[in-house]
């Protein structure tokens, strides 16, 4: 026992991932109650500082069996952080970080969630989101106050988004694994800039809420956010089980084990490079391409295959981009369908959205059916033209963004007050390397590369062709072993350091 009363000292705490947890709980050696007492504790050590957690559940904390986590799950006893957006679990509030669904409680339990619950992980709490997740700046002003969640790299920085909550308290330490969701880069980005590993599957790999489809949100994948690429794997082992007829489209799956398929090296691969422009202006940050051609080298010195991609025969990239656009703010015209269920009348929404969220509303109205049409036409080219570089490339290697990390609360932020497009063309030039997977629905895997010059993290990003989530995983896994000092860094601001 720790001198804090705790199970385990910081320092022993922090230096485990949620397989070694999860093994100690298993033998015995300390209980599912335990753990989750350790988490609470971080939390109520770090949060007032990252503002990453919206609650812990209190009941959980007394006995983490409260929501039936299988005891014969890979992983029980590990807490995980429920993002606030997207899979509920029932009896428990999912906000969407909005005044629009404020003290919403999900009536049913997800696909997802119980996926985590038959990995035997605890939810112990929800994490935070920007606006229905729609920016990777994690910030909101629902609950009274503005709340801000910080990076523990630099409190100055954001974590990223729009799963920050639960990067921050992964990457500060309070627990090994968390659940992420990615409709523009929102696992992949909270990873990148908090030096983490962050996994968006194939369109289709993990179920849908059971209010939603592929065919309506085509471009959101739920996930998670580690620290370790085992951590990873050991989950999408559970959460790629889709029930039968829950998903719109039947995809290709992984017969056999992630986690046992990181224990091979990946074959020898033929890798694209590209740090290029991907249709949007200006060019990607200097230190964010450096660190991506040192990966490139890596892989080289590994006995792959690198060779620079000309990112203008991709694809056609104002399709992509204007499908992408129309898709995004096309789509929240459902926020009147959404306001209309629960008795708000349209013009209220001014007062129950934020500024650049109500903006994008009204926006949607630029778009109608024709343009739906044509918006499903460019999908179509845009990803049989990923399909043709797949072909010739066993998997892409990118800048996961090509910016370094931003203040929080800043220019990305939806609490901002200024016109929609400029807004949305600078979140898009930032993201041009992740929104493009979730247009094509191709798996992308964001792994650590080192820090810039400020010592804030630096990802690079990993595309492999559909259904190759194993693919991924192994080259992040092999990454890993080859610069453990990339994937195993610790925040300046972590449950050692308080």
């Amino acid at each position: 026992m720790a001198k804090s009363g705790l199970a385990m000292s910081w320092e022993e705490w922090s230096s485990k991932d949620g397989i070694a947890i999860a093994d100690l709980v298993k033998k015995r050696k300390v209980s599912a109650r335990e753990v989750a007492r350790q988490v609470a504790a971080g939390v109520e050590m770090l949060n007032p500082k990252l503002e990453g957690v919206l609650e812990v559940f209190a009941d959980v904390v007394k006995n983490p069996d409260t929501d039936k986590p299988a005891k014969d799950g890979r992983l029980y006893g590990v807490p995980i952080f429920l993002k606030d957006l997207g899979s509920g679990l029932k009896g428990r509030k999912r906000e969407s970080g909005s005044k629009m669904d404020k003290d919403q409680v999900a009536k049913v339990t997800d696909p997802n969630i119980e996926n985590f619950l038959s990995a035997g992980l605890v939810p112990i709490g929800r994490s935070t989101t920007p606006e229905f997740g729609m920016t990777f700046d994690t910030a909101t002003n629902y609950l009274g106050r503005v709340m801000v969640t910080r990076n523990p790299w630099n409190l100055k920085h954001t974590a990223g988004g729009s799963s920050g909550g639960s990067a921050a308290m992964v990457a500060a330490r309070v627990t090994p694994i968390s659940m992420a969701s990615d409709g523009g880069g929102s696992t992949r980005i909270p990873a990148s800039y908090c030096a983490l590993v962050g996994l968006k599957a194939t369109r289709g790999m993990v179920p849908r809420p059971l209010s939603q489809s592929e065919y309506g949100v085509r471009i959101s994948c739920e996930g998670v956010v580690t620290r370790s690429v085992r951590d990873t794997a050991a989950v999408y082992d559970y959460i790629t089980r889709v029930p039968n007829g829950g998903s719109f489209m039947n995809v290709a799956r992984y017969q056999g084990s992630y986690l046992q398929a990181i224990r091979k090296d990946p074959p020898k691969l033929k890798i694209g490079l590209s740090t290029g422009t991907w249709g949007r202006p200006g060019k990607t940050d200097e230190q964010v391409a450096k660190r991506v051609r040192e990966v490139a080298r890596l892989m080289e010195s590994l006995g792959h295959k690198v060779e620079e991609v000309d990112d203008k025969k991709i694809c056609d990239w104002d399709a992509m981009w204007q499908g992408y656009y129309c898709q995004w703010i096309g789509s929240r015209a459902q926020f009147r369908t959404m306001a209309a269920d629960r008795g708000i009348n349209t013009p209220d929404l001014k007062d129950r959205l934020g500024p650049m969220v109500h903006r994008h509303l009204e926006a949607a109205d630029r778009y109608d059916k024709y343009d739906i049409w044509k918006m499903m036409s460019q999908n179509n080219s845009v990803t049989r033209s990923f399909g043709a570089i797949m072909e010739k490339y066993d998997v892409l290697l990118t800048p996961t963004l090509a910016i370094r990390v931003p203040e929080a609360n800043g220019p990305y932020s939806l609490l901002r007050n200024e016109a929609l497009d400029p807004w949305l063309d600078r979140l898009a030039n930032a993201c041009r390397y992740t929104m493009p997977g979730n247009e094509t629905g191709l798996p992308g895997i964001s792994v650590p590369a080192g820090l810039d010059n400020e010592g804030l993290p630096i990802g690079a990003m990993f595309y492999g062709n559909w259904s190759r989530e194993d693919l991924l995983l192994q080259i992040a896994r092999q990454l890993e072993k080859a610069k453990p000092e990339w994937f195993d860094q610790s925040a300046p601001l972590n449950v050692t350091t308080g």
